[in-house]
C-alpha cells in the first residue's frame, strides 16, 4: 500500500474577496481627503509665486500726449469736410512712428504699405479697414457719416495705447 493514498484530499482555500478591505485601507481611505485638503490650504497660504493677471500697464507721457491731441482734434462730424482730419490723424501718427520705431523708417511709408505697418504694430486697432485714413486727405470734398468718424478715432485710440 502506498503511503500517498492514506493522506486526505486537499481543501481549496476560501476565495480572497475585496469586500470588506483590511483596516489598513480604511485609515488610507479616511487619511487620504484629509491630506489632499490640507495640501490645498497649504497651497494657498504659502508664497509661492502666483499666476499674474494682466493688467494693463499705465501709459508713457509720449502716449498720453497723443492721446489727449487726438482728444483736442475737431472731428468731422454733419458733413463737414473730413480731409484735414485725416491729415492731422496722419500726422499724429507718423510722429508715433517715428518717436517709437525710427529704424523703421515708417513714416516715409504710405497708402497701403502705412496701413499694413501699424495693423503690423496693433492688429487689435484694425486699421488695414481704414483705408479712407490714406486716401481721404487727397479726395476733394472728403465726407464721412458720423458712425465712421468715431470708428475710425476709436480705432487709432486703439493703436495709440496699445501698439508695441
Amino acid at each position: 500500500m502506498n503511503p500517498l493514498d492514506q493522506l486526505q484530499p486537499l481543501i481549496p482555500p476560501p476565495p480572497v474577496s475585496w469586500w470588506p478591505p483590511a483596516p489598513g485601507w480604511w485609515l488610507l481611505a479616511v487619511l487620504l481627503p484629509l491630506l489632499v485638503a490640507g495640501l490645498w490650504r497649504l497651497r494657498r497660504r504659502l508664497p509661492w509665486p502666483r499666476r499674474k493677471v494682466a493688467a494693463e500697464q499705465p501709459l508713457d507721457p509720449l502716449r498720453l500726449a497723443a492721446l489727449a491731441e487726438l482728444a483736442q482734434l475737431r472731428k468731422p462730424y454733419d458733413g463737414v469736410p473730413a480731409g484735414p482730419w485725416l491729415q492731422q490723424l496722419n500726422a499724429l501718427l507718423k510722429r508715433l512712428c517715428r518717436a517709437h520705431y525710427p529704424d523703421n523708417h515708417s513714416h516715409t511709408l504710405s497708402g497701403r504699405s502705412w496701413l499694413a505697418f501699424l495693423d503690423s504694430r496693433c492688429p487689435a486697432a484694425g486699421l488695414t479697414r481704414w483705408m479712407i485714413l490714406v486716401e481721404g486727405a487727397y479726395r476733394a470734398e472728403c465726407r464721412l457719416d458720423d458712425k465712421a468718424v468715431d470708428g475710425l478715432n476709436q480705432a487709432v485710440d486703439t493703436w495709440i495705447r496699445k501698439h508695441v
